[in-house]
């Protein structure tokens, strides 16, 4: 068992977030999906970026069997594996952003009562039975905004409170790390109090950690304010195969056509991967280059950020200057992964777009993992008996 901080991975997809953790100094060492072509893209892509299998191996459960995760062999096995982990003296870390479509504002809406908001109270409740030393919890902003959403949203933090977690959170935008688009996500994370207790922190009765203590901001490169008052381009009249040069004043390493460029998009394996119009070539050239105002049929411009990567539900992001919609290349690219990282040929297209618009940006699930390292370096600089604080 490696020395450094151990990760179980839950709802893992393709693993954006996973990889940001593994180059960041974590060690993925259990991962679990319920979508088999997920979990197949997830296993493909770590091959192809020649990273080592986890040591526990590969969960493939159905939603059924997670939402059971508090009873039955499943259970029992991922409770004897923290333990066994915990023999080597290992920092433990839960991370997993459950699906969020009943949270998230354009979706379902349906709560903590829709099957994917029930696996959020699984997922919580699954970080209260084992006690990791921390985890990491990602979902939609509407859990934030929307009030019912928000009071289910409090009660798991109730719950993460007097099961003996420390939390701080905070509504994050992808765009503050570097990557090419505006995705707004909430993070919580949260750390065992004994552990906190150790490292010598004082906290009040709120069980809070204070914000000067995490360092949220330490990797932030572009602050929301400033990134958003740049002069970026808006709209011009879409012509097929332009060209034209960046303009003065903006960040080019946060737009489209610079990650384009970056990931070599049109020699990346996954180039060809696009859906074909079967009709409507004619509104496709009629929609201009930035305009991204409408529900569907947003165009990207080759000199912005994009919008949210989102692909289901009718949202059709167009290419900048070519009369098609983005490749899954260009959507990889989006989503600031590295140039190297491939998804099946033998994948579905759907599923493709899926995974892609469900992950984690590569470079804000890099910065997350960087600032918890951080945070967990501190705490092992400031206490000798770092590694006997698993105990409740």
């Amino acid at each position: 068992m490696s020395d450094r901080p151990c990760i179980f991975s839950f709802f893992a997809g393709s693993g954006f977030l996973d990889l940001g953790f593994e180059t960041s100094g974590f060690n993925i060492i259990y991962v679990n999906e319920i979508f088999s072509p997920f979990m197949a893209a997830y296993r493909y892509s770590r091959q192809v970026l020649n990273l080592p299998l986890p040591e526990y191996g590969y969960y493939h459960g159905e939603a059924g069997d997670i939402t059971k995760f508090t009873q039955g062999l499943q259970a029992q096995r991922l409770q004897e594996l923290v333990k066994d982990c915990r023999k080597s003296h290992n920092i433990i870390g839960f991370i997993g952003g459950p699906p969020c479509p009943d949270f998230s504002i354009g979706g379902k809406n349906r709560g903590h009562l829709g099957d994917n908001g029930k696996l959020s109270a699984s997922y919580v409740e699954l970080i209260c039975l084992n006690t990791p030393d921390f985890f990491l919890f990602e979902n939609v902003k509407g859990l934030w905004r929307t009030t019912k959403h928000r009071l289910f949203f409090e009660s798991l933090k109730q719950q993460l409170l007097e099961a003996g977690y420390i939390l701080t959170e905070r509504l994050i935008n992808a765009i503050e790390y570097g990557v090419p688009q505006d995705r707004e996500r909430i993070i919580l994370i949260g750390f065992r109090n004994n552990f906190i207790k150790n490292i010598g922190i004082k906290l009040g009765s709120e069980k809070l950690l204070p914000e000067r203590y995490f360092p949220w901001g330490n990797h932030i490169l572009y602050p929301q304010k400033k990134v958003f008052a740049y002069p970026w381009r808006k709209c011009e009249p879409f012509q097929e195969n332009s060209i034209m040069p960046c303009p003065d004043g903006i960040p080019q390493e946060l737009t489209v056509e610079y990650w384009f460029r970056k990931n070599n998009v049109l020699k990346h394996p996954n180039a060809e991967n696009c859906f074909q119009p079967r009709a409507g070539i004619t509104r496709f050239a009629a929609i201009d280059e930035g305009d991204d105002s409408k529900k569907s049929f947003k165009r990207l411009h080759r000199w912005r950020y994009s919008p949210t990567a989102c692909y289901g539900n009718n949202e059709v992001h167009l290419h900048p200057y070519k009369i098609r919609r983005i490749s899954v290349a260009e959507a990889l690219a989006i989503q600031s992964l590295p140039a190297n990282f491939v998804l099946p040929e033998d994948m579905s297209l759907t599923n493709m777009f899926k995974t892609i618009g469900n992950g984690v940006p590569y470079l804000a699930s890099k910065a997350l993992a960087t600032s918890i390292f951080d945070f967990l370096g501190t705490a092992v600089k400031n206490t000798v008996d770092i590694f006997n604080l698993t105990t409740v």
